[in-house]
């Protein structure tokens, strides 16, 4: 994505504040929270989605994880989750698909995480600023790349604290 990016500010619940900040400011006001996304994609088989984040990423370039990224002012969690998921995979699924399996709190971001079933093989098209490469993996691979050091480091806490509940969630349906 390029341009400049404004997140709404929410306060631990989540809620709006009426704020809005500017994407790369410095003095991100403490005790508040902008909101992130990220979608499990899984296919009939089993296997589920990851990317590769891009090598010109300044956190964290070359490491795994699921598609996501921040929601946009205005924008609410799914509608986020579905657009970082066409702008990053070109793999679109509709806002009512998606399946909210949980919400982990970080520093100053809360992750929704969202689990979608789809159909076939859906053709995966990376945005090459975003995303280095994509694939389909098994959980063991997941756990795999997680163990080895390969998933970007905030999805260690992340997966730790909401992989059983997604891990359940992505059972083929």
């Amino acid at each position: 994505m390029t341009g400049v990016e404004w997140w709404d500010v929410l306060d631990e619940a989540g809620k709006p504040t009426g704020e809005a900040f500017r994407r790369g400011t410095p003095g991100w006001p403490a005790g508040r929270f902008h909101l992130i996304v990220a979608t499990c994609v899984v296919r009939a088989d089993g296997s589920v989605l990851l990317t590769r984040r891009a090598v010109t990423k300044s956190e964290f370039p070359l490491a795994w994880e699921f598609p996501g990224g921040s929601a946009l002012a205005g924008e609410s969690s799914r509608r986020a989750a579905q657009r970082e998921l066409r702008e990053e995979t070109g793999v679109e699924v509709a806002e009512d698909e998606l399946e909210l399996v949980g919400r982990f709190r970080e520093q100053s971001a809360l992750l929704d995480m969202y689990v979608v079933a789809v159909q076939g093989v859906p053709v995966v098209t990376v945005d090459e600023a975003e995303v280095d490469d994509a694939a389909w993996v098994t959980w063991d691979d997941v756990g795999a790349r997680l163990g080895a050091g390969r998933m970007a480091e905030p999805w260690v806490d992340r997966l730790h604290a909401l992989g059983p509940g997604l891990r359940s969630a992505a059972v083929p349906r």
